[in-house]
Formats: C-alpha cells, structure tokens, sequence
C-alpha cells in the first residue's frame, strides 16, 4: 500500500461537452515537484472510496506500479493512475492543484457530480 498524500476537493461544474481526463499546467507541475523527492514512486495514483456527508471521495495516493486494472493517463511526463473504481467517475474531469494563503490543494472539476457536501470533500453520482 502507498503513503496518503493529500485531500482533495470536488467542485461540481456545469455541464460541458464531454472531453478527456486532464490536469491543469499547475497540478502537473505540482506532481512534478512532489514525484521528484520520491523516486522510487512512478506516479500518483487517483482513486474513489465511500466516505463522508455526501458518499464518495477521491483519495490521492504515491504509487510504485500500474495496477492491473488501472487506467493510466500520461500527461507532460506525469503519471497518474485511476483506480477501476474511480474511472466512470472521473470521464471530463480536470484535475487542478489551487494555492491561496491559507491552504493548497488538488481540485477535481468534476461534470458528473450531482451533488457535493458543504466541504466539497465529497459527492455523489
């Protein structure tokens, strides 16, 4: 099992027309920047547990090796693995790492989303 690595946010976003799995330019960079002080790590892997107010939450973990039935999703040299589990969920998402003053997190703008708790921490379908 890999080490947590951080929580993340789920913002639901107007429907749109249906496009790829992506990150942001800054959540790129920001794997980047934490896979380098990990070498033995190949990627960040993104999966979905039932949790909190709402049901589901993504869950951001290092990871060492593809999982057989991970998708995997390579974008400017970064590896990002989703869980089986996670992959429906995830289809238009993008993924973005966001900085303020008091807090630094990964944001998944999600299209699917239904509907999110008061925190953002999780969603339903």
């Amino acid at each position: 099992m890999s080490a947590s690595l951080v929580r993340a946010t789920v913002r639901a976003v107007s429907k749109r027309k249906l496009q790829a799995t992506r990150a942001t330019p800054s959540a790129v960079n920001k794997i980047k920047q934490l896979l380098k002080d990990k070498p033995e790590h190949v990627g960040l892997k993104v999966g979905v547990r039932t949790r909190g107010c709402n049901g589901l939450s993504y869950t951001l973990e290092y990871t060492k090796t593809k999982g057989d039935s991970d998708e995997e999703v390579i974008q400017d040299g970064v590896r990002v693995f989703i869980e089986k589990k996670a992959q429906l969920t995830l289809l238009g998402t993008e993924m973005d790492y966001v900085e303020d003053k008091l807090s630094s997190e990964f944001v998944f703008n999600n299209p699917n989303i239904k509907g999110t708790c008061g925190c953002g921490e999780s969603f339903n379908i």
